[in-house]
């Protein structure tokens, strides 16, 4: 009878010794299927939350697009326009003040 009880004794204290060792398998594996789950959430999940527009303009935006630049076009020929006649402007009256000027060193020999 006592061999039967040392048998069970030793078993008891095997199965404590296992259980320690159990409990921590049982712990790493509850941990690697945390991370496994975790890792699958973050794969199906999209990298950003917010909303992303298609890559294309539309027809509205590209309508404003082309106004804005037929009207800056318009604005740049006039103001090229305004400098085209100021320098013919300047020109005439630099070639007037030229003419005065001789003429009144004429007069004044």
């Amino acid at each position: 009878m006592s061999d039967a009880l040392d048998k069970a004794e030793q078993a008891v204290r095997a199965a404590e010794i296992d259980t320690v060792a159990v409990q921590l398998a049982l712990a790493a594996v509850d941990l690697a299927k945390a991370a496994a789950a975790q890792q699958q959430a973050q794969a199906s999940a999209p990298a950003c939350q917010h909303d992303h527009r298609k890559a294309g303009r539309s027809t509205g935006e590209w309508l404003g697009i082309a106004c804005a630049v037929c009207v800056g076009s318009i604005g740049l020929a006039f103001a090229s326009l305004a400098l085209a006649i100021l320098g013919g402007v300047g020109a005439i009256v630099v070639l007037v003040l030229r003419d005065l000027w001789r003429e009144a060193q004429r007069k004044g020999r």
